[in-house]
């Protein structure tokens, strides 16, 4: 599930109860968690269903996006230059590559690039 994917539900799901209960959190993932369990006997049953699954999906996104970084670290230099070079542009360099590893493609396909 991709970052919009997640947000969408949230929005659709725990638009009231986040208006209602957290107003003033910061839309940090981890904070407006947080504020949902804190409030969760409030929360409605949809938000409750679909908050957690969302969460879920950004946090690994996130971890995903991270480990683009290591399974990439040969393929990075090799194929897109200078290893310090703009992290933004490195993704599309190695979409746009033949030759890139097994190991670095499935990172970038998780981590919501391809």
């Amino acid at each position: 599930m991709n970052f919009e994917s997640s947000t969408a539900i949230l929005g659709a799901s725990c638009g009231k109860d986040i208006d209602a209960n957290c107003l003033g959190v910061n839309l940090d993932p981890v904070r407006l968690k947080e504020c949902l369990a804190r409030n969760q006997d409030v929360v409605s049953p949809q938000c409750k269903a679909d908050y957690a699954r969302a969460f879920d999906a950004i946090q690994k996104r996130v971890a995903a996006r991270a480990a683009v970084g290591k399974a990439c670290e040969r393929d990075k230099p090799k194929f897109c230059g200078d290893p310090e070079s703009s992290a933004a542009s490195f993704p599309d360099c190695l979409l746009k590559t033949r030759g890139v590893s097994a190991k670095c493609v499935q990172a970038v396909r998780e981590a919501g690039y391809r």
